[in-house]
Formats: C-alpha cells, sequence, structure tokens
C-alpha cells in the first residue's frame, strides 16, 4: 500500500508541491554508529506529525495554507508519559484523529518503555520531539531547529535518536 502525502491538501496545493518534490536533488543522509549497545543506550524519539501537548502553542497550519512553501521549522518537547489526552496533531499531510486517538501510532513512548522493560533498550529519554514534516523550505530547520533539538538531547545524555516519520 502506498502512503498519500496529498491526501488533506487541495488538488492546486497538491500539484505545486509534487512538482517541487520533484525537482529537489537527493541529499547525503547523516548516520553515527552506536559506540555502545542498544541495550545500554537512553533512546529519544522525533516525529515529523506536528504533536503539540495542549498547555503548548500549536504548530502553524494557518501560515502552511496561506503559503504552502512553508512549513511551521520549529519544534515541541514532548514529555515521556505524556498521553492522548495531553496532545493534538497539527499536520495538513497528515489525518490527525490517529495519532490523538493512539499516540503511539506517531510517537511510540509507551512501546519504547516497553522495549526498555524487555532490556531491548537501556531506556527512554525523558524528552521527545515534534517538528513538522513536508517543510519544503529547509534552511530553518536545519540552521536552527536541529542543531536546538540536539543540544537538548545531549543535555539529556541521548545515546540514539528515532525518527518517526508522520
Amino acid at each position: 500500500m502506498g502512503i498519500d502525502s496529498y491526501r488533506f491538501v487541495d488538488f492546486a496545493t497538491r500539484q505545486l508541491m509534487k512538482a517541487w518534490a520533484a525537482r529537489e536533488e537527493p541529499g547525503v543522509i547523516p548516520f553515527t554508529p552506536l559506540t555502545k549497545p542498544l541495550r545500554e543506550c537512553t533512546v529519544a524519539l522525533l516525529t515529523t506529525s506536528g504533536v503539540a501537548r495542549n498547555d503548548d502553542r500549536p504548530f502553524d497550519q494557518d501560515g502552511e495554507r496561506r503559503n504552502p512553501w512553508w512549513g511551521d521549522p520549529s519544534f515541541r518537547t514532548i514529555p515521556l508519559g505524556t498521553t492522548e489526552k495531553d496532545v493534538r496533531l497539527y499536520h495538513l499531510h497528515v489525518d490527525p484523529r490517529f495519532g490523538e486517538t493512539d499516540l503511539d501510532v506517531v510517537l511510540p513512548m509507551r512501546r519504547l518503555a516497553e522495549l526498555a522493560g524487555e532490556g531491548v533498550v537501556g531506556r527512554p529519554a525523558p524528552t521527545h520531539y515534534s517538528i513538522m514534516g513536508y517543510i519544503l523550505e529547509q534552511k530553518v530547520l536545519v540552521e536552527t531547529t536541529a542543531p536546538a533539538i540536539a543540544a537538548r538531547m545531549r543535555a539529556e545524555r541521548v545515546d540514539a535518536a528515532v525518527l518517526l516519520p508522520g
């Protein structure tokens, strides 16, 4: 089964975004091997599903509706233990009902805790992260957002991060 990244946007926006995506050059994906066994690692999750806690500011969907070339490049912190009742999903390309019904669909903190309990991973990080996926202009995301998230992960002694596409 294929994934329709454009399902929740109008026809004109869909055509525009498909044309933009087709012009992009593939880039190098950074990879750093683990320096210790996964069973000893602190693991953080990073979702691109636009998850925000109810007590935090939402991601800016209106800005993207006005300018489909723009996506909110900010991030939100999601503390371990956050549940469905604590969040909303703000993403024009993701049906929010699934993640709002079962947060593990987009940010599997409970599954990560189970893996820690089974000894597969060392422990879940105390904080996990959420950004918007489908950001066509990536300059702020790459130069500002990603380094800020990485700094917070380093401060919490995170050894590995799992990217969860929305």
